[in-house]
């Protein structure tokens, strides 16, 4: 009881010791994660002048910009393309409302005007453009589909951002022109001249293996110079690639399973649980089935091709067999192939046609207005054909009045066809047979996907021997046995660096280390390809210098790597900076050698005591400040205007070397009574750098965090 007592007399003192223990546990937790309590939310991907851009939004805005850039652009393009349209939009529309600034629905018409004046879905019959169809089709949108709705209000949106940003950088460089002092000042860099007699002690003169620097003399011009050698975060890491490949013993494993399909074989069926006899490819006959059903990512293909269209390797030994003969197994690219021929003939490369077609409800390309039955479109092209067939006016004729495609108004002419270019996927087969296996002058009444085609041949050249073949192809791939293998070397590296040397582990098994470093935003890796995971698990908190980590899903193989390096958001590492750093301090203290062992006063005395020769340059200006023989010097040249005629300067830090200088002859600009046109070239100047300029400027003044690599996988 007595102790229940003193309980109950400190209980404010209880309460308050527990407390102050729940919110020490609350700090540790919230410390152990920073990210919750110092980043942003997740779901927010950047912010821009305190303007968040959510992941909803640009993960919509990545995927519309996908379909724009196509399937070639990478993700890290198409993300990066998105972000800095948001954050320009943003930096801009900041400006733009506060001048008040906004598109009103006429100039809104305008500017759909100007972008889709050609387009068909726009213009009437008489191809002007016309503002019902523009609302027809968006009302169509908006009962057909949400997602394509959308889409053309972001086109607006785009169309009149663009629009704003453009008025806003126009009303800049109305404001933007030069004064009559600029031009008489421009007019007087450019015609103010001197010439000189100069002595130069190129830095290159003292070999580089004599100055020694000292990492402290780096790292005090890089705190010096901090500007030069800022730096985005990165990380660097080394790897080894565990490839899955074929080995020698795949490879001719899979030579003999395509051997084996030569001829013919017995399979037992499961299904009948009975012997089927299975028919070889000496002996198929339906060449298409047996090598669509046998081949790995090739499909038959029923054409001719010339010698020049087969691969170098195999051409001459093709056109050496006969019909029905096997050539191969052999290796072409990633796969080994047997390649039958099934028939050759005499064809004409080039074929000259015309047609008069006739299409029906349901034919490829068939317009909305077309809706006569097959029986029908035959009937008319049978009428048809008798009046043609021998007169190549009334051909003509019909063909102009009743073509629907590309050749109406051009006689029905369809121009040359080549068959070493021919793709029966993109030009229809019953079409081409006919072109191809009949002689010229031929017409006749053909269908095809299109139609009825009443088709002629008008002209052919270039007869060759052409081939038809059938290729049976087979992938190289690893066995089971292979990758069984790779995955052990993989483990086995794996427990050895466990307890050794990355490095050292991966020369005693001679595999081969690759370096990287890649930024935060990286995701591909040169030899891997896009491998964004490996970049994200270098840059990860938890990620220290040595770690390693083991990545199965890289396609073709395995990766296992190790974190060497990290650089955080800044100035550089004095290693990394070393770079430019260790040259630049190393001029510095050649410049100070040649400098405090200098105490000549004349030319001829500075270039006997360094042995060097005295040289001569003409003709230099300020506008251009390059002297001859001696590249690029602002300040020698400046230096050399600042003197007497037949003043000698005193010693110069130039950027190839140590120079004296002395001006021979100084000639002034011609003087002119109007200095305007020089103002204009001063004025284009400028405005031509106004809309990249006050861009960076505005962009560098914002305030924008980027947590993209944060947020975005």
């Amino acid at each position: 009881m007595a102790i229940l007592n003193k309980i109950r007399q400190k209980t404010v003192v209880l309460i308050l010791v527990i407390a102050l223990a729940l919110f020490a546990f609350i700090l540790s937790s919230l410390f152990d994660n920073k990210d919750a309590l110092f980043s942003k939310s997740p779901d927010v991907v950047a912010t821009i002048n305190g303007q968040d851009i959510s992941r909803e939004e640009f993960s919509n805005l990545v995927e519309f910009q996908q379909r724009q850039m196509g399937p070639n652009a990478t993700t890290s393009q198409v993300m990066n393309s998105v972000f800095e349209t948001k954050v320009r939009e943003i930096v801009m529309n900041d400006q733009i409302d506060k001048l008040g600034m906004t598109v009103e629905s006429e100039q809104m018409r305008d500017l759909i005007k100007t972008n889709y004046a050609t387009d068909p879905t726009f213009v009437n019959e008489a191809g002007i453009f016309d503002e019902s169809k523009v609302k027809l089709f968006i009302d169509n949108l908006k009962n057909s589909s949400n997602e394509a709705y959308q889409n053309w209000i972001n086109t607006e949106q785009a169309l009149a951002t663009n629009a704003l940003q453009a008025n806003y950088f126009n009303m800049v460089k109305a404001g933007t022109t030069a004064t009559l002092a600029e031009g008489q000042l421009e007019h007087k860099l450019e015609g103010d001249k001197v010439d000189i007699k100069y002595v130069q002690v190129p830095y290159t003169s003292i070999a580089d293996s004599t100055i020694k620097v000292s990492t402290s003399e780096i790292k005090s011009y890089i705190s010096e110079n901090p500007k030069l050698y800022q730096a985005e975060a990165s990380r660097s890491f080394q790897y080894v690639f565990f490839k899955e490949v074929a080995s020698l013993e795949d490879e001719q494993t899979i030579q003999t399973e395509l051997k084996t399909l030569l001829n013919d074989s017995e399979v037992y069926n499961e299904a009948t649980k009975a012997t089927d006899k299975k028919v070889g490819f000496l002996k198929a006959t339906d060449i298409e089935a047996f090598v669509n059903s046998n081949s790995d990512d090739f499909k038959y293909v029923d054409k001719y091709q010339y010698k020049t269209s087969l691969p170098t390797a195999i051409a001459d030994t093709i056109f050496k067999l006969e019909a029905g003969q096997v050539y191969g197994p052999y290796k072409e690219g990633n796969y080994y192939k047997m390649t039958k021929v099934l028939d050759y003939k005499k064809l004409a490369d080039s074929i000259e046609s015309s047609h008069i077609i006739v299409p029906f409800v349901g034919t490829t390309r068939a317009g909305a207005d077309v809706t006569r039955t097959k029986e029908e479109a035959k009937a008319i092209v049978d009428s048809i054909f008798p009046l043609v067939k021998n007169s190549t006016s009334k051909f003509a004729e019909v063909a102009n009045e009743i073509n629907t495609d590309g050749t109406k108004g051009k006689d029905g002419s369809i121009g040359w066809t080549r068959l070493s270019t021919y793709n029966p996927a993109a030009f229809d087969p019953d079409f081409a047979n006919f072109l191809f296996f009949n002689e010229k002058g031929s017409i006749d009444v053909v269908l095809t996907n299109f139609g009825y085609h009443i088709i002629r041949v008008d002209d052919k050249k270039n007869v060759d021997t052409a081939v038809k073949i059938a290729t049976v192809a087979r992938k190289v791939e690893p066995s089971s046995k292979t990758e069984d293998k790779i995955f052990t070397d993989a483990s086995n590296f794996e427990l050895a660096i466990a307890n050794g040397n990355f490095a050292e582990a991966a020369k005693a098994a001679n595999y081969d280390v690759r370096p990287m470093t890649a930024n935060e935003l990286d995701e591909s890796i040169p030899g891997l390809g896009n491998q964004r995971q490996i970049v994200r698990w270098s840059f990860e908190d938890a990620t220290n210098i040595g770690d390693y980590k083991r990545f199965d899903n890289v396609p073709g193989g395995i990766v296992i790597a190790q974190l060497t390096a990290k650089q955080d958001k800044g100035v550089m590492s004095v290693e990394d900076a070393s770079v430019t750093a260790l040259p630049a301090v190393r001029k510095e203290k050649k410049a100070k050698l040649i400098m405090d062992r200098v105490n000549a006063t004349s030319l001829d005395a500075f270039a006997a005591a360094e042995n060097q020769t005295v040289k001569s340059a003409s003709a230099i200006n300020m506008k251009n400040p390059t002297i001859a023989g001696a590249g690029k010097e602002p300040l020698v040249v400046g230096t050399a205007f600042g003197l007497k005629e037949g003043a000698t300067s005193k010693i110069v830090k130039g950027n190839t070397g140590i120079f004296m200088v002395q001006v021979t002859k100084k000639t002034p600009a011609t003087k002119i009574d109007n200095y305007l046109p020089f103002a204009k070239q001063v004025s284009t100047q400028k405005l031509s750098s106004v809309q990249s300029r006050l861009y960076n400027a505005l962009k560098e003044s914002s305030e924008i965090e980027d947590f993209r690599a944060k947020t975005v996988q």
